[in-house]
């Protein structure tokens, strides 16, 4: 997976719907992009300086272009407005990445996808991908309304009587336990989209297909949990200490202070973004210790590991991490 630094232009635009816009990426001298795979998003740096983070719902197949989806937000943080407002053929943008923390499991009997909204963008990637594968696939689809939900058309040439279209002005909300339910043994579920619907759908699958079949990205900071043995927060956070084995240093973590906040005074140029724990930016190697993880973006089972952290957000259960950093 690229670390690198893109130089990207602008080579297409297109209204998806009321709210949607898609943007066509491409090198200056229309060489090759770097490879990617379904659920794959890049990290574009805006001309103000600002950074967001974006699915890539093209095909992965064509490394020609790279096709990004953006939602216009209104009362956002000012990303989506300024690719709206300001975004024209021939704009220069700089991206990172691509980076994935949302690959497709091989092996599921059956794929059930699922997508609120704007989170259309990797689920669409992943029905490409596992048609062209002759994977049995079915993708659920829920809007507001058709004239706010990007790539019908598209979708629809691709799934065929496979897609379930929801629209709630004129069906209402889709009934995902009916879904879950009607889903052959073996099913993995994969969906993007509004906390709301991925928690009621993680709850469902939890109980229908078991905790593991449930796959999903969160393209925001997620409230926070109710408390639980496993991810309650102390009145105050302990401190511990933290050996960055590349650098050759030990530091202390304070309960105020972040890993994340710790890491940049001795290397300020450390890379993150968001600093919620959902982008995925600042993922670190852990080596020894055991992690206490907040981020939204890994699952039960890679939890467990215990072999990386997103450092803006987790914290130490032990008196000491060491990370390869």
């Amino acid at each position: 997976m690229s670390q690198d630094t893109l130089d990207l232009v602008v080579h297409g635009l297109r209204q998806e719907s009321t709210n949607v816009i898609s943007l066509e990426l491409a090198l200056p001298d229309g060489s090759t992009l770097p490879e990617w795979q379904p659920g794959a998003h890049l990290e574009i740096v805006l001309p103000s300086g600002m950074v967001r983070h974006y699915s890539l719902c093209s095909d992965p197949r064509n490394l020609h272009k790279y096709r990004l989806a953006v939602l216009r937000e209104t009362g956002g943080r000012g990303g989506s407005e300024e690719l709206h407002s300001e975004t024209r053929l021939g704009t220069k943008l700089t991206a990172r990445g691509p980076r994935n923390h949302f690959k497709i499991e091989d092996g599921a009997a059956h794929y059930l996808l699922v997508a609120g909204g704007i989170g259309i963008t990797p689920i669409m990637a992943m029905a490409r991908e596992l048609v062209a594968a002759g994977k049995s696939t079915r993708l659920v689809y829920c809007g507001s309304s058709r004239q706010t939900m990007a790539f019908i058309d598209e979708i629809q040439e691709i799934m065929g009587d496979s897609l379930a279209l929801y629209p709630r002005d004129e069906r209402g909300r889709a009934d995902l336990l009916a879904e879950i339910k009607n889903a052959p043994a073996g099913t993995a579920v994969y969906a993007c989209g509004p906390e709301r619907l991925l928690a009621d759908l993680q709850d469902i699958t939890a109980y229908t297909l078991g905790a593991d079949a449930f796959h999903a990205e969160l393209f925001a900071a997620a409230t926070p949990p109710s408390r639980t043995e496993d991810t309650a927060e102390t009145e105050a956070d302990a401190p511990f200490e933290i050996e960055l084995r590349q650098s050759g240093c030990t530091l202390t973590v304070p309960p105020e202070k972040s890993v994340l906040d710790v890491v940049l005074e001795v290397n300020p140029s450390f890379m993150s973004s968001c600093e919620e724990g959902f982008c995925g930016t600042c993922e670190t190697k852990v080596l020894e210790g055991e992690v206490e993880h907040r981020d939204t973006i890994l699952s039960q089972k890679e939890r467990a590991r215990n072999d990386t952290m997103f450092i803006c957000v987790s914290r130490s259960k032990c008196p000491k991490l060491v990370l390869d950093a």
